[in-house]
């Protein structure tokens, strides 16, 4: 995809926030972490499962882990509300997150468009994504296939587009919360990333 693909989402890009042994480390404690389907929020007021909509296992890593990627997200947060002219002020606490091969999530929006229901509509302004792995069709070990990002376009008034993220291990990417976004279903190995959401 050409650059002008990418600057028509506003995407806040961050290569380096952890880096090569952090992220091994962090794949290492998620591999045998307890797991449960991750859950979604729509019109009601109370999350769900619906492997329709997110098939993704969210992880459950020991508290101190936890702690120190948030620690890491708030160091972040100065960066990313500058790029937004927003007054970020915290995080939602992140979400571990495999993706198996099947696994995938369809094009949403995490908040701010008036769509939803419950506090998060209101208090999500800005999701972020931070890759554990990277994404490679040759099956290199510790890769996956498939799993995209993809970011689109389709309201009215706005330039219609559509742009697929390639980011490498320990990159961080920012965008506002009412842009649609989803993860096309993986096609091998596992895709291991965390995410959250500023308000």
């Amino acid at each position: 995809m050409t650059p002008d693909a990418a600057d028509g989402f506003n995407l806040y890009l961050d290569t380096g926030l952890l880096d090569a042994r952090q992220c091994g480390e962090l794949i290492a404690e998620l591999s045998v972490a307890p797991e449960a389907p991750a859950t979604l929020y729509g019109q009601g007021k109370t999350a769900r499962v619906d492997e329709r909509a997110r098939k993704v296992a969210r992880l459950m890593p020991a508290s101190e882990t936890i702690a120190r990627i948030t620690s890491r997200l708030h160091e972040a947060r100065k960066a990313i509300a500058a790029h937004f002219g927003l007054p970020l002020k915290g995080f939602e606490e992140p979400q571990f997150l495999r993706y198996r091969a099947g696994d995938f999530f369809v094009a949403h929006q995490d908040g701010n468009t008036g769509m939803l229901l419950g506090d998060r509509e209101q208090v999500r302004k800005v999701s972020v994504v931070l890759f554990l792995n990277r994404q490679s069709e040759a099956g290199e070990a510790g890769t996956y296939g498939g799993g995209s990002l993809v970011f689109s376009e389709w309201r009215a008034g706005r330039k219609a587009g559509r742009y697929a993220l390639s980011a490498s291990a320990g990159s961080l990417v920012a965008f506002t919360s009412d842009t649609t976004h989803e993860v096309t279903p993986v096609t091998f190995g596992d895709r291991y990333s965390i995410v959250s959401w500023l308000g």
